[in-house]
């Protein structure tokens, strides 16, 4: 069987530098006429549609400004908690997660799940300085979903938030789940051991109620 040659002519190819179309010498073939004048016209169709996503950036370093100005409001929450001015604290915190998830979307998500579990965990405690215990239990699960590991803070928070609004089931199942994450916790075993203690004081006072009626 004869051998097959394979070849091709190479012919060039002008860009107009005012319209950017690619054009091919008058001695070129139909069929490569025709693939330019597609791509001419696909070219000229995506510079006419209107509203056009504007393509983000490449990947930039993370900006600077931005994580001082997230690190400042976290610090001024935490002057304004230790100074006993709860409300004032969980107002800076909340900018400081605004501004966090406000985040371009190609600087790393690992910094901003970082940054937002510290400032719902610190606004959960804040939360739970005012006894806010709703508002406390939703902030530290918020962390807790932002970073379940190494977060043994917003899972106490939660369990003890639980715990003073008298939903120990719940207490109960959380701090178990954060005894899984966080290994032994010593602040969640002693939460662990109070949910447990009034669990069983429950019981035993509806187990009395329930034999009192009996009688």
């Amino acid at each position: 069987m004869a051998a097959t040659e394979e070849y091709f002519d190479l012919l060039p190819l002008d860009l107009d530098p005012q319209t950017k179309a690619v054009q091919a010498p008058a001695n070129a073939s139909k069929a490569l006429h025709a693939e330019l004048a597609a791509l001419n016209s696909l070219h000229r169709s995506i510079l006419t549609l209107e509203n056009t996503p504007q393509i983000p950036p490449p990947p930039i370093p993370v900006n600077p400004k931005r994580s001082a100005n997230i690190t400042k409001l976290k610090d001024s929450g935490n002057d304004l908690y230790r100074k006993g001015k709860h409300a004032e604290a969980v107002k800076m915190y909340l900018l400081g997660i605004e501004m966090a998830l406000k985040r371009p979307l190609w600087e790393p998500q690992g910094l901003v799940r970082e940054e937002v579990a510290q400032l719902f965990a610190n606004r959960a405690q804040a939360h739970m300085a005012l006894q806010n215990w709703a508002e406390g239990a939703v902030d530290a699960e918020a962390s807790v979903e932002a970073k379940r590991a190494g977060n043994a803070k917003a899972w106490w928070r939660r369990g003890k938030c639980l715990l003073e609004m008298g939903r120990l089931d719940e207490a109960r199942d959380w701090v178990g789940h954060g005894l899984e994450m966080e290994g032994e916790e010593a602040e969640l075993l002693a939460l662990q051991h109070e949910v447990l203690a009034r669990l069983d004081k429950k019981n035993r006072h509806e187990e009395a109620k329930a034999l009192s009626e009996k009688a």
